[in-house]
């Protein structure tokens, strides 16, 4: 499955540094607004020791790791979802996305220019959330006007208008939705109309330790997200960061492994065995059998397949068997 992380936040916090520090991609990084309009999008692979570990036991050809989409989408203004410094664009790339890392400038420069007065990261967070808000009250406004037709003649209509109304009810409040009750985050109209605060935030932290408040921190987790501090002008925490980026949306990785290839594959937790077999290839999922696995501790520790079915650790699981995170899986199919 295709995991994609959208990089927000003001003009000159760091997101283009932080982008290129991912994707070690050359792209359009300048000390003013707008500096870069359409986003660019870096593939980069997700850290995992494992997957190296599995290629020189299965004396593997290649090496294919899982990955994570990162969208360096322009920085944002206020008045961005009434279009301001084209922020109805920019909004719309945010849509596309899975979750989002918010960037927030903690350090301090005389070089580097801020939009707003001198640096706040409090206040840089409420501007951006607002916008997103905003632009969620204006997507709901806009779906509301055509449910209230609809509704008069369908009984599912009148659900998906009563939940849209307590949504903006909430979002008036300036809750996030993602903070919302689960009746409402899980509801078919917020996943047909992809929110943008509905989706799941990590808030990155530019600047060092010291820079970051206590104040700043409980304000973060007061929203339901979590947060990384980093230095961008080292590359120390980009691991940890693509991590929790594939980890925000409770995602695991199980492998295949043999003479071609040793293979990451991306799947959420709770996904029984033909829907994650389907993952590797849609068919495997419709001619499932069963699969024989064996957790990627066991089969290192062993040493090879082979031993490990001697040894009894390779079970063979049926339609019902939820895999796990480390899995090491052979598909049976008909």
């Amino acid at each position: 499955m295709k995991l994609s992380i959208g990089i927000i936040g003001l003009p000159n916090v760091g997101k283009s540094t932080l982008f290129k520090l991912l994707t070690n991609q050359q792209v359009n990084i300048a000390n003013y607004p707008f500096a870069t309009i359409d986003p660019n999008v870096g593939v980069v692979p997700v850290p995992d020791e494992r997957l190296e570990k599995l290629s020189i036991l299965s004396k593997s050809k290649k090496v294919i790791p899982a990955v994570v989409e990162f969208y360096d989408i322009a920085g944002l203004v206020k008045g961005a979802y009434k279009g301001e410094g084209l922020g109805n664009k920019f909004l719309s790339h945010i849509r596309e996305v899975s979750a989002i890392v918010e960037v927030a400038r903690c350090f301090k420069s005389d070089e580097i220019i801020h939009v707003e007065t001198g640096v706040d990261p409090l206040r840089d967070i409420e501007i951006i959330n607002t916008e997103l808000v905003f632009k969620d009250l204006d997507t709901a406004a806009k779906r509301l006007a055509s449910l209230e037709k609809e509704a008069k003649t369908s009984k599912e209509k009148i659900k998906d208008l009563e939940i849209l109304k307590k949504i903006s009810v909430e979002l008036n409040k300036n809750i996030l939705i993602m903070n919302m009750e689960k009746e409402l985050t899980e509801s078919a109209v917020v996943r047909e109309l992809s929110f943008l605060t509905a989706k799941p935030q990590i808030y990155l932290l530019n600047g060092q330790e010291n820079d970051v408040s206590d104040e700043l921190k409980n304000k973060i987790k007061s929203l339901g997200a979590g947060y990384l501090v980093a230095d961008l002008s080292k590359e120390e925490s980009i691991t940890e960061l693509i991590k929790k980026s594939y980890e925000i949306l409770g995602l695991i990785s199980f492998f295949t492994t043999g003479e071609d290839e040793t293979r990451a594959w991306t799947i959420t937790k709770g996904i029984k065995a033909p829907q994650a077999s389907g993952v590797i290839h849609t068919d495997f999922e419709k001619k499932f059998i069963k699969l024989e696995t064996v957790g990627y501790a066991d089969l290192i520790s062993v040493g090879s397949w082979n031993s490990v079915k001697a040894q009894g650790k390779m079970r063979l699981e049926g339609k019902d068997y939820i895999v796990k995170d480390g899995d090491v899986v052979i598909v049976k199919h008909g």
